[in-house]
């Protein structure tokens, strides 16, 4: 028999008084879990502020005539998995060290950097050292904020875009493996560099015209391994259980077709490097007299190049641009821009203010897009060291 309007009210009266009658005994657990959240929230602030970071810029010699495995060297030694004791993180707000490797393009002219806590300075500039003796390292001021002035939002115009994986974390992007630049053997104007294209469109820009290109990165402590096992184990179906007398594992392998093989070898390579969790953004600004909305769209192109059909790519998300007139285009674009420039300039991705969603690349993924070009890139803009640095010959007079 259904309930009459009058029980059905009746009950949630009954109910309601319950609940506000034991408010002694809910509400001390709401208010203890609002001053932990806001606890946490003010010691990350807190350490993140207080970390004393800086900006540097490496200026490149005319030539490099190294793969971008040197780079892979360089971000082998960011991979710090340690991120503090009970103590450390809960009273001090210790975090994961994290990085951004930067590269800039203002009015046309290309630079490279990397932000860092200012310990790090030692650590990173003996990595490059090592790698690349001919490259100068200077601390900079931050364009970011010196190369905009006060009228932004009356002068300038921008737009901007985040990056995320089309497909799970250990399916790999196309690396420089996949472009032979590892091949030492290849004559320096015979290779394919991807990192070459994205040059020389952030190269051709004009007078008033900026891209900043940035990848936060941090060791990674997810399970993209297990994960990977996982997804070999459905393709050399090793979760079915195995007929009698059957064999699964092989039965597996032999049943795999060349292309599933190559998907299988791809994985397993992936993740036998190590990993780091990313955040990736671009932003475009400009004076509004010089704002190319071509530009955009370029920009989404160029990442593509690191896209392969079978395994994995790149696809853009939280872009600043609102397409339908309902979503209140005029109200939520600034703001938008705002937040996607204020995101930027606090390298904030994986912490406070603006947590997002990350995703892992391994050290061969992450020096296939950010690594230092040889001679194959001849963008006319590129700013690099005219002097090759080099010890004075033995034997002069003192």
């Amino acid at each position: 028999m259904p309930l009459s309007q009058m029980a059905i009210q009746e009950f949630f009266n009954g109910l309601a008084y319950i609940v506000w009658d034991s408010w002694f005994l809910w509400l001390p657990v709401i208010l203890s879990l609002t001053f932990w959240k806001l606890w946490i929230y003010y010691i990350h602030a807190r350490f993140i502020k207080g970390g004393s970071w800086i900006l540097l810029e490496m200026k490149l010699p005319r030539e490099i005539m190294k793969s971008p495995q040197a780079m892979e060297s360089v971000l082998n030694a960011f991979h710090i998995t340690r991120d503090g004791n009970f103590k450390e993180r809960f009273w001090k707000g210790l975090l994961r060290v994290c990085f951004s490797l930067e590269i800039a393009s203002i009015n046309g002219e290309i630079h490279f950097f990397i932000y860092t806590q200012k310990f790090f300075r030692n650590l990173i500039e003996a990595q490059i050292y090592a790698q690349y003796p001919d490259v100068e390292i200077m601390e900079v001021d931050d364009y970011t904020k010196i190369s905009l002035d006060e009228s932004f939002g009356e002068e300038w115009n921008s737009w901007g875009a985040e990056f995320q994986l089309t497909k799970e974390d250990p399916y790999p992007i196309k690396t420089y493996i996949d472009y032979g630049l590892h091949e030492t053997a290849a004559k320096e104007e015979q290779k394919t560099d991807p990192i070459t294209s994205f040059l020389e469109l952030i190269g051709s820009l004009k007078e008033g015209e900026q891209v900043w290109f940035q990848i936060l990165i941090r060791a990674t402590k997810s399970d993209w391994k297990e994960e990977a096992k996982k997804i070999i184990d459905k393709m050399m179906k090793r979760d079915e259980k195995p007929k009698e007398g059957e064999d699964r594992v092989s039965m597996g392998a032999l049943m795999l077709s060349p292309g599933e093989r190559d998907v299988v070898q791809a994985i397993e390579r992936d993740v036998s490097k190590l990993g780091f969790d990313v955040g990736i953004r671009t932003i475009y600004v400009a004076r509004k007299d010089s704002f190319n909305d071509i530009n955009k769209p370029a920009l989404i192109a160029v990442m593509k190049q690191y896209n392969s059909a079978n395994l994995n790519g790149f696809k853009p998300v939280n872009t600043t641009s609102v397409d339908y007139f309902w979503q209140f285009k005029k109200i939520r674009e600034p703001k938008m821009k705002a937040v996607m420039l204020d995101a930027f300039r606090q390298r904030s991705y994986f912490y406070w203010p603006y947590e997002r969603k990350s995703f892992v690349l391994n050290t061969e993924e992450l020096a296939t897009i950010y690594h230092f070009p040889g001679k194959v890139a001849e963008t006319p803009t590129f700013g690099r060291v005219e002097a090759k640095k080099s010890e004075p010959p033995a034997g002069l007079p003192i």
